[in-house]
C-alpha cells in the first residue's frame, strides 16, 4: 500500500497569506515605478517581396488567365454536333498550355527573385 504521510517531491504547495486591509482579489500596483510610454518604431518594416516581384506576379497571372481563356475556346455553333476541328485546334492544344506553363514559370521567377538591396545611409 502507498503511504500518504510521505511528502510527494513532485507536488508543490503554494500558500497564500491575506494581509488585513488589502483586497485579496485585487492586484497590487507599484505606484513608484515610472510608466513607460511606447514610442513608434522608427525602423522600416521588412517586406518579403518588392514592387518588382509583385509586378512579375501580376504579369504571370495575366499570362495564365489568357492561356485558360484560349483553352476554353468559343461557343460551338451546334451543341448536338461534335466538331473536332474546334476541340482539337492548335490554339487549344498547343498555344494555351504553353501560355499556362509560361505563366507558372513567371510566378516561380517572381517568387524567387531577390529584391534589390536597400541603399545604406
Amino acid at each position: 500500500m502507498k503511504n500518504d504521510n510521505k511528502p510527494n517531491p513532485h507536488k508543490t504547495e503554494v500558500s497564500k497569506t491575506i494581509k488585513p486591509g488589502i483586497n485579496a482579489g485585487a492586484a497590487q500596483v507599484n505606484k513608484t515605478a515610472p510608466s513607460k510610454v511606447k514610442t513608434a518604431n522608427t525602423k522600416t518594416p521588412f517586406h518579403l517581396f518588392s514592387k518588382d516581384n509583385y509586378k512579375w506576379m501580376i504579369i504571370g497571372l495575366i499570362v495564365m488567365a489568357i492561356g485558360f481563356v484560349l483553352m476554353a475556346g468559343g461557343k460551338s455553333p451546334d451543341s448536338n454536333v461534335f466538331n473536332d476541328k474546334d476541340v482539337y485546334s492548335p490554339m487549344r492544344i498547343t498555344v494555351a498550355p504553353i501560355l499556362i506553363i509560361a505563366g507558372l514559370l513567371l510566378e516561380i521567377f517572381a517568387i524567387m527573385k531577390k529584391p534589390p538591396e536597400s541603399v545604406k545611409e
